[in-house]
């Protein structure tokens, strides 16, 4: 038989004084309150759900009231009656409590911090770009399950607006990523961003980056020495040029990844869109190039360090804008050369594989690409080789076709 205990009184849990131990106060069906040696009275209930003894904190006292604690007591009691665990329906209480007043910008920048770091260096700018610019001030301040779809094509159109039809492709899919996450994090109860392809804007024409053909690369090269632009800018261009790395590869790029004495530039996989190291074979016409660089920036970390920051590379826009001033606006871009590149080395009867592994390309076969790890280095060394001297040839006025007709 359980021994009857006398009901607590306001009196007594004021008179109770702390002892060198903790000690407690009963008031009945298994709420008691708790006297720590520091002076602190704390209400606790313990219960059993399913055969095992638990306790529940209900906060101290005086703070929380004696009738306060018992109303708690009761409402615990009810739902163990229920079946239900109140340690458990507490939590999920809070829980559910938490995600009600999530935010858009929390979810999105968590979703951010997580895939960072397995993403490109150039991924990671523009989801941060378009993070801040576009998806933030537009929703970020809404509670995540107060976003409808209409909210976010709303979102969308805004950007289709401006005529960026690609910073709207890719903020869908970043959209739909987010609340994907959240679905997986059980923030959310469905994903609002999916779909969202159906009502975008109709895609333009294909817009390929322009390049000049073969035989108009020497004036434009001329133009580049003459042209009055700075001379990292120069030398970049005509690393664009021999390489066929990106823009972005190059313009990043630290001393530190480069052995001039052994021609070869490797590029980490954190730096490249595919995520796989890259190794650069350097025609003898770019080592040349890079070991005069050396004394201007070689002491800093990045071989084109930016002129108002050198701890931040060259500005995206400066090769480009460049070329514009060169005469060469909507004919030329730094990527462009990558597309010189391929179109020229193709038509010369190059090895595919060489060629687009210099490009850094995956196979278009997904299986041929996840199985083929051959970077044909030597192979690509001597094509890249043969490349700039082709570029020496023309621009000293020979003809490419006479003098490879010569060589066979």
């Amino acid at each position: 038989m359980a021994l009857k205990v006398t009901p607590l009184s306001d009196s007594a849990l004021k008179a109770a004084k702390p002892k060198e131990k903790p000690y407690k106060l009963a008031d009945g069906e298994g709420l008691y309150l708790e006297i720590m040696p520091t002076g602190s009275k704390l209400w606790r209930l313990k219960y059993r759900h399913l055969g095992k003894e638990n306790r529940l904190a209900f906060g101290s006292y005086p703070e929380v009231t004696l009738v306060q604690a018992r109303k708690k007591r009761s409402e615990a009691r009810e739902l163990i009656s229920e079946g239900k665990d109140p340690s458990h329906e507490r939590k999920s209480t809070r829980q559910a409590q938490k995600v009600d007043g999530l935010t858009f910008e929390t979810l999105a920048r968590e979703w951010f911090a997580y895939n960072a770091p397995r993403w490109a260096e150039s991924t990671t700018y523009k989801a941060k770009l378009y993070l801040e610019n576009d998806l933030i001030p537009g929703i970020g301040s809404r509670a995540l399950k107060s976003i409808t779809r209409p909210d976010l094509v709303d979102v969308v159109r805004r950007v289709e607006a401006r005529g960026t039809l690609n910073a709207a492709g890719k903020i869908r899919q970043w959209l739909h990523q987010i609340f994907r996450y959240g679905l997986a994090k059980g923030v959310v109860e469905s994903n609002p961003a999916t779909d969202l392809d159906v009502v975008a804007a109709p895609k333009k024409a294909p817009r390929h980056h322009p390049h000049v053909a073969m035989s108009e690369l020497p004036e434009l090269l001329a133009k580049c020495d003459s042209a009055n632009i700075n001379l990292l800018t120069r030398c970049a261009i005509h690393l664009l040029v021999l390489t066929a790395v990106r823009p972005g590869e190059l313009r990043a790029a630290p001393w530190a990844e480069f052995d001039l004495d052994a021609a070869t530039w490797t590029i980490p996989k954190e730096r490249m869109k595919a995520r796989r190291p890259h190794a650069v074979p350097l025609p003898k016409q770019a080592v040349e190039i890079l070991r005069q660089l050396q004394p201007i920036t070689g002491s800093y970390p990045l071989v084109f360090a930016g002129q108002q920051n050198p701890d931040r590379p060259m500005s995206e826009n400066t090769i480009n804008k460049a070329l514009r001033v060169m005469g060469y606006e909507s004919r030329q871009t730094g990527h462009g050369f990558r597309h010189l590149l391929s179109t020229e080395l193709n038509g010369r009867g190059y090895n595919k594989d060489w060629i687009e592994r210099q490009l850094a390309h995956g196979d278009s076969d997904g299986i041929r690409d996840t199985y083929n790890h051959a970077n044909y280095l030597e192979q690509r060394r001597g094509m890249m080789q043969d490349w700039a001297d082709s570029i020496d040839v023309l621009c000293n006025g020979i003809d490419i076709v006479a003098l490879q007709s010569a060589k066979a």
